[in-house]
């Protein structure tokens, strides 16, 4: 009795469903009044060929020549890898040790780059991927080329953290410079000589070891010692304010052995405000440095072969070897910073013979 139930049921619901679904006619009904127009969108713009920016600097045809003057350079040479191994010298030595310093991914205690207690295994030259990653944009006509920059950050130096450098002006608006300024600063192994007390030289290596141009370029980190010659001030010289490493150091080649990536200085970059030709040195610049030499010889803090001798040291001697070292290892004849230099040799020799 309940089956039948059940299937009669069933039976309701089949026919529902098929009574449901069967095809009706459709009466359509009177038309409406037409709607209100909508707004015109805006026009498109044609896409942009991104792809051609990217050839521009990604081609084969730019990045040859490139190549080839990187070759050349102080940079591919294996002095300037030679000590990549070691954590302390990594960071500037190493094509890994610089990116793990900028990256921040492998650092010591002590501010050092590694991903091993005991260094690395290998040192790499500094290559296209050490400074060069990511464009930070693509749109080179608003907001500049980065040209893929590691990083544009503005620099603490490693010899006194509170001092900050940051080269920007119109020869390098976004600072593509402080790339450079990254390794071209002393280290900060030995204090620069203040006061009046005697000072104790520890080291044949006393000095900032092996890179000012970029404190020198900024005016700063020098033994200012008092005398006749007045200090410019900090990042206030006409190099300062209108030049930059990018645009002296890169500039368009006059033979293929200089500006690009040979980092060799290029008289192209110079003419502009110097147009009787790029200057050599400052006047007067290696006589005063040889006598500033002679000086310390007879003080008996330097030796015939460019090394620092340890001691205990006056007050001048030791600033004015401090002075004489950061020219020394500068390389510029004075040109970083003119008024700088000439400031650090007159006073240094002028406290030397008083």
């Amino acid at each position: 009795m309940r089956t039948i139930k059940f299937l009669s049921v069933m039976v309701m619901i089949a026919t529902f469903f098929i009574n449901c679904t069967h095809d009706q006619e459709i009466i359509v009904g009177p038309q409406g009044d037409p709607g209100i127009d909508g707004v015109d969108g805006v026009d498109g713009v044609d896409g942009v060929d991104f792809s051609a920016d990217c050839r521009t600097c990604h081609s084969n045809e730019h990045r040859d020549p490139i190549n080839e003057a990187y070759a050349i350079s102080g940079h591919a040479s294996g002095g300037s890898w030679a000590r990549g191994t070691s954590a302390s010298c990594a960071r500037c030595h190493n094509n890994e040790g610089f990116i793990d310093i900028i990256s921040e991914n492998f650092i010591d205690e002590n501010g050092f780059a590694t991903a091993d207690p005991d260094g690395y295994l290998i040192s790499n030259p500094i290559t296209c991927t050490g400074c060069h990653t990511d464009h930070r944009s693509f749109d080179f006509e608003n907001d500049g080329n980065d040209f893929a920059l590691r990083t544009l950050d503005p620099i603490n130096l490693f010899i006194d953290p509170t001092v900050v450098i940051d080269i920007k002006n119109d020869s390098d608006l976004l600072g593509k410079s402080n790339t450079c300024v990254n390794c071209h600063q002393p280290r900060n192994s030995y204090a620069i000589p203040a006061g009046t007390e005697d000072y104790e030289i520890t080291s044949s290596r006393f000095g900032p070891h092996h890179g000012p141009q970029s404190t020198l370029f900024e005016g700063v980190m020098g033994a200012n010692i008092p005398g006749a010659i007045g200090y410019p001030g900090v990042g206030n010289t006409p190099h300062r304010q209108g030049a930059s490493c990018t645009s002296c150091h890169m500039g368009e080649t006059t033979n293929g052995l200089d500006g690009s990536h040979t980092w060799n200085t290029t008289a192209n970059a110079c003419v502009t405000c110097h147009p009787n030709g790029a200057p050599t040195e400052v006047e007067g610049y290696a006589t005063d440095f040889e006598t500033l030499r002679g000086l310390l010889l007879i003080e008996g803090s330097i030796t015939d072969s460019d090394r620092t001798v340890p001691g205990i040291y006056s007050a001048a001697v030791a600033k004015a070897t401090w002075n004489w070292r950061t020219l020394l290892e500068d390389q510029s004849d004075g040109v970083h910073n003119p008024e700088y230099a000439k400031a650090l040799l007159k006073n240094s020799i002028e406290a030397l013979q008083n």
